[in-house]
């Protein structure tokens, strides 16, 4: 696997891998196992590595550190990790999710990720997987200064205390295959809709319908 040797990864355990990058829609239709529990593990190992780095890098308070934290570790910020070394071009998918373009895909990308570091920490251990994290990521953080925010709701949560108003969310359309639902959602202020989302799951959709009410500066 050419990641791992551009990694200057020497493994025994090609499996372990190999299950990092394969989807559950994959693994259903081959009867294997899914990257899931691996990105379990990589999701704990990201956020030690992380906490350490800012602890060490920073006088920051808690709470500071902790928005930091999230900033860095956010799906957003996942995707662009993953796409910077090209861990998508090894992900193996079912037919259907294949076709949808799920390579690409940002909750899937974003999460191999995390699989792929949870995959390094048990064959290499953690010093290993703060290589990988330290060569990969502190320089993105220190030098590139990418915007990965990803909190629309909180953002706009806050915005609409100010004017102590109602906030609401409406799932208003669910379409498309079980492999590739799509979701529309209206974000409400004081029953009044200011922003819509469209993404593959609630949860995106409910943040791209905040950030388009933030966008429009319509909640100020």
């Amino acid at each position: 696997m050419k990641i791992l040797e551009d990694l200057n990864i020497k493994t025994n355990n090609l499996e372990l891998y190999e299950t990092a990058f394969t989807h559950t829609s994959y693994a259903n239709e081959n009867k294997t196992v899914s990257y899931e529990r691996l990105e379990y593990l990589g999701d704990a190992v990201l956020e030690l590595i992380m906490s350490e780095y800012l602890y060490k890098n920073t006088n920051n308070e808690e709470g500071v550190m902790t928005k930091l934290r999230s900033h860095y570790v956010c799906e957003n910020a996942l995707y662009e990790y993953s796409l910077r070394i090209g861990l998508n071009e090894y992900l193996k998918l079912g037919h259907g999710e294949e076709e949808s373009g799920g390579k690409y895909r940002k909750t899937i990308v974003a999460d191999i990720f995390e699989s792929f570091l949870g995959a390094i920490y048990l064959d290499q251990g953690m010093d290993k997987a703060k290589e990988f994290v330290s060569n990969l990521v502190f320089p993105i953080i220190e030098n590139e200064k990418l915007d990965f925010f990803d909190d629309y709701k909180s953002k706009l949560q806050e915005m609409v205390q100010t004017g102590k108003k109602s906030l609401e969310y409406e799932l208003v359309n669910e379409e498309g295959p079980a492999h590739n639902r799509v979701f529309t959602v209206v974000v409400k202020i004081d029953n009044v809709v200011y922003g819509k989302g469209i993404a593959h799951s609630k949860k995106e959709a409910e943040q791209e319908a905040a950030r388009d009410a933030i966008k429009k500066s319509v909640a100020k």
